[in-house]
């Protein structure tokens, strides 16, 4: 929000100063500064109070509701809510999943914290919402007043599309902003930290309550534990290929010690590692550039030579549509506009390149390697599910990753994690990790409902790590898994624990699809199809699916082959099988961890 004279109690010169200021701050600055400006308010307040009868405020009622796909909206939205209610707010926190539309009229102050998921979609707990918000059964809204906090992926065409359509929607309604949208990308602490802050102080001001500094202090660094923005360096225990020879493919078992790191999670939980660039790779791109790799640079609020930056710092590898734009005003080359011309030619010619591509492709550019980085981005963590238990292996955590290896434009690529576990990593070397929770992906409590757990390739990753659980606790329940890979003599992942575990009954059936073994492929969605009225009485008995996996292909068609098996075998109409879908992922029933 810039500054005028008009919309503040500063005067034209004050407000001048401010707007050349405010910009250039970080988010922690921003915190920082907050806190010492409300200090002394704080003494005179505390003066006041000793000399004046004490007059209760009234309370504030504040809505925090999230739509969370992995758990970032959800952990944002617990930690505001404990945050405003140490103030003395009364805070009711919600998934939109569960939060009845039409209450929407009984609110007055409304955070909501959303992400988009994948190319512009709303996470499947904010779907129905979305729904009913774009809907003519959408109330008016002129009583409301509300903020959005949006989590994306700027990699992605659609950026933060779910939280901006929310935003325009409440707009449209006739409710007002408390302060105006923040957009998040990958690495959202200190963006979404300096929203909630600005957030806090707007609802505080209105209830003639100072927060303290020290609640912002909190909000801004985080706890203390190991995190994201401080990783834990885990040993590498194991390091493991776990295809046969003459796969195509190479999936790698890491195992991780995380003696000493007081990590507390659960099955369906993830690791985030944060990767470093391949090294090769980075001295072809500053050559392409005709930099000196020892340059200082700036980045992120550190100094450091340019080789660093591009090796541990800021992402090479991922070319989006806001980075071939920024790109672009640095060179005169024709061929690069013409990408925009249409929307399908910049993705075919992003899909599988990297910035070296740009630099070789459309030189020469007009920019000093601090302006180069200054158009990078950090590089995103990379999250893998966890394949094992807690209350099994204390010390330990186990990872499924799958290698991405390919060939574009006569160059071979690896995934920048998955590549260098491939390739570089060694027993012994150690990794920074952090455990990411997932709400939204979890093994059910109740030892006698049935799961059903369907995944393919590294998407077998969490049934591991519920079946090691259950294993642990000496559960034994109805539990069935479909897996699916290319071939059963080279891609059957884990198949000595699963078959352990049928032996045992912790595993009560399994159906495998090995796509290349036969004239036709066959997949996961096709043994739901071949046992649809099994699958239909597990759900009639109360079972929870399970989905992991790819989100595009084979989430997608295991969705629709779900579709069809509840309305033939439930001898429904298509809305009432939709319906009967919706209730199963309100119940949680119906989960999904895709990416």
């Amino acid at each position: 929000m810039k500054l005028q004279v008009v919309n503040s109690p500063f005067n034209e010169e004050q407000v001048k100063l401010l707007n050349e200021l405010l910009p250039k701050l970080t988010g922690e600055q921003r915190v920082w500064l907050n806190g010492y400006l409300s200090a002394p308010l704080a003494t005179i307040n505390s003066v006041v109070e000793e000399a004046t009868p004490i007059v209760k405020t009234s309370t504030k009622t504040v809505t925090i509701l999230y739509g969370s796909q992995t758990g970032n909206s959800q952990g944002l939205a617990e930690k505001y809510a404990s945050a405003l209610k140490d103030n003395d707010m009364d805070v009711t926190i919600s998934s939109l999943a569960t939060f009845k539309p039409n209450n929407l009229k009984k609110v007055t102050n409304l955070l909501l914290i959303v992400s988009t998921h994948g190319e512009g979609d709303p996470p499947d707990q904010a779907i129905q919402f979305y729904g009913f918000l774009h809907s003519k059964r959408a109330p008016k809204l002129e009583h409301l007043h509300y903020s959005v906090l949006a989590l994306g992926d700027s990699s992605y065409e659609f950026f933060c599309k779910t939280g901006k359509d929310f935003d325009e929607q409440f707009a449209k309604l006739g409710a007002s902003q408390i302060v105006s949208r923040t957009d998040c990308d990958v690495d959202y602490d200190d963006t979404a930290a300096q929203w909630f802050s600005v957030v806090q102080q707007e609802l505080l001001q209105q209830t003639d309550i100072a927060a303290t500094s020290t609640t912002q202090n909190q909000i801004a660094q985080g706890d203390t534990t190991y995190s994201r923005k401080n990783p834990f360096y885990a040993e590498v225990l194991e390091n493991i290929n776990l295809n046969g020879h003459g796969s195509n493919k190479e999936t790698r078992h890491i195992e991780l010690s995380i003696e000493g790191a007081s990590f507390h999670f659960e099955p369906g939980d993830s690791i985030g590692i944060q990767p470093d660039n391949d090294e090769k790779l980075v001295d072809a791109l500053i050559t392409a550039l005709q930099f000196d790799p020892q340059t200082d640079v700036n980045v992120f609020e550190e100094t450091l030579p340019l080789k660093d930056a591009l090796q541990k710092k800021l992402e090479i590898t991922v070319l989006s549509k806001p980075l071939l734009q920024k790109i672009g005003a640095y060179t005169v080359h024709q061929e690069l506009t013409k990408l925009f011309e249409d929307s399908n030619s910049w993705k075919d010619y992003a899909k599988g390149r990297d910035l070296l591509d740009v630099v070789q492709d459309f030189a020469p550019f007009i920019w000093d390697a601090q302006q180069f980085v200054d158009l990078l981005r950090k590089i995103p963590a990379r999250l893998y599910s966890i394949a094992s238990s807690q209350k099994a292996n204390s010390e330990e955590v186990h990872l499924t990753i799958g290698k991405v290896s390919y060939e574009t434009n006569g160059r071979q690529r690896l995934g920048v994690c998955s590549g260098s576990l491939a390739e570089r990593i060694q027993i012994g070397d150690t990794l920074p990790i952090y455990v990411h929770k997932n709400p939204n992906f979890r093994l059910s409590e109740h030892e006698d409902i049935p799961i059903i757990m369907i995944g393919a390739g590294t998407g077998v990753a969490p049934y591991r790590a519920f079946l090691e659980e259950r294993e642990e606790l000496g559960v034994i329940g109805k539990t069935w898994l479909i897996f699916g890979d290319q071939h059963f003599v080279t891609d059957f992942l884990y198949q000595t624990d699963w078959q352990r575990w049928l032996a045992s009954g912790t595993l009560s059936q399994m159906h495998v699809a090995f796509s290349r073994d036969t004239d036709r492929k066959i997949y996961v969605q096709h043994k739901i199809e071949e046992n649809a009225a099994a699958f239909y009485e597990w759900l009639e008995q109360g079972a929870v699916i399970y989905v992991c996996g790819d989100k595009k292909s084979m989430a997608a068609d295991v969705d629709a082959t779900i579709l069809r098996v509840i309305e033939q075998q439930g001898q429904k109409t298509p809305e009432e099988a939709k319906a009967f879908v919706q209730e199963l992922k309100q119940q949680k029933r119906y989960q999904r961890d895709v990416y």
